[in-house]
This record gives C-alpha cells, sequence and structure tokens, in this order.
C-alpha cells in the first residue's frame, strides 16, 4: 500500500492548480489580444506562416513610407517644368514679337526687360526647394544653390550630376530628383555637334546642320577643331582645321551641297558671297539659360544693328534655341509624369498584396471569441473544482472521526 506523505500531497495539488490557474491566464491573453497564435508553441507551422506575413508587411509599410516621399518629389518636378514650361513658351512669343521689323529701341528694350523677367522666373525653378529645405536640382549638393546669376547676365552650374533613388519595391528603384545640368543645361544643339561663329556675314548664309557623321572617320587629334570655312568667291570654298591644316577644298561649291570631312558633315543654307567667313565649334547642347540670355542680348541690339543679315542669321538660329528648349523642358515634365504613373502603379500593387496578406494574417490568427470564451469558462470551472477539492481535503484529518 502506496502512502501519501502530507508535503507530497501539497506538493501535487499545488502544481495542479498552478496548471489549472496558467490556463486561465493563457485564455485571458488569446481573449484580450484578439489572436489565436501568440507564440511558435502554440501552433508551430502557422507560427513560421505568419512570421513571413508580418515580414512582407513590415516590408510594404516601408515602401508605402518611400513612395510617399519618391510621389512628392516627382510631382514637385512635374510641377516645376510645367512652370518652366510656360515661361518657354512665354519667351517665344516675346522673341518673335521683336522680330516685328516696325518697333523702336525703346520697345526692344522693354521686351528684353520682359526676358530678364522671365529668366528670374526661370532661375527660381531651376533653384527650388522640396520639403526638406534641399535643393531638387542640385544633383548630390542639395545645400548647395545650384544656379547663380553672373554680372555678365550668364548663369552657372555649381550642383552635380547626382540622382537620387528611393527603393518603391523588392526590385524597383525610382529616382527622386533630376539634376540640374540635364534638367536645364543639356538640350540637344538644333544644328548638331558644332555650334557656328560668323566672322563675316554678308550673304545672310547660316549653318543648318553640323554633325559627325561618321565617328570612326572622325580624329580631332589629327585635324582638330575649330573648323573654319573661307568663301573666296560664292564657288570657292576651303575648310582648314584649327591646326590650319586644309580638310576641305572645292571650286565648284554649290548652295546647300553637303560638306563632307573628317567623318564630319556641314550643310549650309543661303548663297554665299566672297569673304562670308565662320568658324565651327564643337557644341552638342545649348542650355536653357545660355538661350535666354542670347535672346536678351539679341533684342537689346535695338532697331539699327551693324549687321542686319547677320542679326537676322542670329535671330534664325535663337528661335531654334528656344524651340528646342521648349522640347527639352516638355521631355523632362514627361519623364517625371512617367515616373509618377510608375509610383501610382507600385502603390497599388502594394495595397492589393497588403490587403492579401492581411487577409492570409487574419484567417490564420484571428481568434474565434466564441470557442476562445466557451474554453475559457471551462477552464476557469476546473480551476474553481480543483480548488474547492483540495480545500475540502486538505481539512481531513483522522481526529474528524474519534
Amino acid at each position: 500500500m502506496m502512502r501519501v506523505s502530507t508535503a507530497q500531497f501539497y506538493y501535487q495539488n499545488s502544481q495542479r492548480l498552478s496548471e489549472k490557474q496558467s490556463g486561465v491566464n493563457d485564455q485571458m491573453k488569446y481573449i484580450s489580444s484578439g489572436k489565436r497564435v501568440l507564440t511558435a508553441k502554440d501552433d508551430a507551422v502557422s507560427y513560421g506562416t505568419l512570421v513571413g506575413y508580418k515580414d512582407e508587411l513590415a516590408n510594404i509599410e516601408k515602401y508605402q513610407k518611400n513612395i510617399i516621399q519618391a510621389e512628392n518629389r516627382n510631382q514637385l518636378q512635374e510641377n516645376s517644368f510645367a512652370n518652366a514650361e510656360l515661361l518657354m513658351q512665354q519667351l517665344k512669343q516675346l522673341f518673335i514679337q521683336a522680330n516685328n521689323g516696325t518697333l523702336s529701341d525703346s520697345d526692344l528694350s522693354s521686351l528684353a526687360d520682359l526676358g530678364e523677367d522671365i529668366q528670374s522666373q526661370m532661375l527660381d525653378i531651376a533653384n527650388a526647394k522640396d520639403e526638406t529645405g534641399g535643393y531638387v536640382f542640385a544633383g548630390y549638393q542639395i545645400d548647395k544653390k545650384p544656379f547663380n546669376l553672373q554680372p555678365d547676365n550668364s548663369v552657372t552650374y555649381v550642383g552635380d550630376n547626382g540622382k537620387r533613388e528611393l527603393q518603391i519595391a523588392k526590385s524597383i528603384l525610382v529616382e527622386t530628383n533630376q539634376p540640374g545640368d540635364e534638367a536645364f543645361q543639356q538640350v540637344d544643339n538644333p544644328i548638331g555637334d558644332f555650334s557656328a561663329t560668323y566672322v563675316n556675314n554678308n550673304s545672310g548664309i547660316s549653318v543648318g546642320r553640323a554633325v559627325v557623321a561618321t565617328p570612326s572617320a572622325y580624329d580631332p587629334l589629327t585635324n582638330p577643331p575649330d573648323y573654319k570655312f573661307v568663301f573666296t568667291s560664292a564657288t570657292d570654298l576651303t575648310v582648314t582645321d584649327g591646326g590650319g591644316a586644309t580638310v576641305f577644298t572645292t571650286a565648284a561649291y554649290v548652295p546647300g551641297q553637303t560638306v563632307a570631312f573628317n567623318g564630319v558633315e556641314v550643310q549650309i543654307s543661303g548663297n554665299p558671297l566672297p569673304g562670308d567667313e565662320f568658324d565651327l565649334t564643337p557644341d552638342d547642347s545649348v542650355g536653357i539659360f545660355e538661350t535666354i540670355k542670347s535672346a536678351i542680348d539679341w533684342m537689346n541690339v535695338g532697331a539699327s544693328p551693324v549687321n542686319s543679315q547677320l542679326h537676322q542669321v542670329d535671330y534664325g538660329e535663337i528661335l531654334d534655341q528656344i524651340e528646342a528648349g521648349l522640347n527639352h523642358i516638355t521631355t523632362q515634365r514627361t519623364e517625371s509624369g512617367v515616373r509618377l504613373k510608375m509610383i501610382e502603379t507600385q502603390k497599388n500593387n502594394h495595397l492589393d498584396s497588403e490587403l492579401y496578406l492581411s487577409q492570409g494574417q487574419s484567417q490564420i490568427e484571428d481568434l474565434d471569441f466564441a470557442k476562445a470564451i466557451a474554453a475559457f469558462e471551462q477552464s476557469q470551472v476546473a480551476l474553481q473544482a480543483a480548488q474547492q477539492t483540495f480545500i475540502q481535503i486538505k481539512g481531513l484529518s483522522l481526529f474528524n472521526y474519534i
């Protein structure tokens, strides 16, 4: 016959009471949290799946924060380019008006003042700041004002070409800025790869196209630019390189023909006169501010230019540059819009994924309250019964039966 000591009796019953109380406490935790699975011991397989769901949801939350920032930055750029687009359209209209032919020096001076207002407004756009106070178009140099007006009315860029990016999905990065040189300086030269400087131009000829047509044949070391074009007659043309060597010559030049040398092709508009001379300098881009300055300078010449033929040639080139600048700004605005569309698409994808993951998480861990309350009440009854039994049994003694 096994004997049960008083100490053993108390130990066994205290252990049983502790287990019952722990069961009640566990049920209270499930009910108060509303969750069925709180730790791996509740359901190891479900808990592992939940960890995956929660990690994905945490990543989406991080991506959504980046999306808000990327959306704000690109929206600011899109608005900036929309305003710059309007300014370039105003400059184009202003410049066309300046070529009226009936305007006085005073009229042209007033138009030039309006051109300076446009320049000032464009500078404000190029030096715009984001919500953090950083310069939008400065590349990585966000604390440094990128564009500065010089005493000669030119504008210099002191930022860099850095592009900042934010991750908005697992494998998707989106740019949050456009560096100022790309946004406002790298406008494709309407002529091509060179700019023309007219030394003598009595006929009104102009360079319509000057490109490196065959890069493999272009050798600027052997035949360095600048290239000098000299007409000794309407049909005699000689082209020399920067070192004075002749790279092209003909005594049968025909207006409009293509002049080809050293991989370069040049087309000249108009009928040359003896003594016409111009230089070609490598220049594949013309900045927005450079174009605005040229337009202002052209208007400030006044109604009586020294060489009216050359003045009209300059007008045509500047107008082409304004048009190219307008197209460039439109392209930059379009790129911002494309990024905004991509951001919106990804934001919607995240919302869909978030809903799917949240539903999956809910199905696994959400508590069935009816079952949980029933289990809680059963646990309470079991605990109370154990407590009452212990109280009754611990009061028994042989002396009760003497």
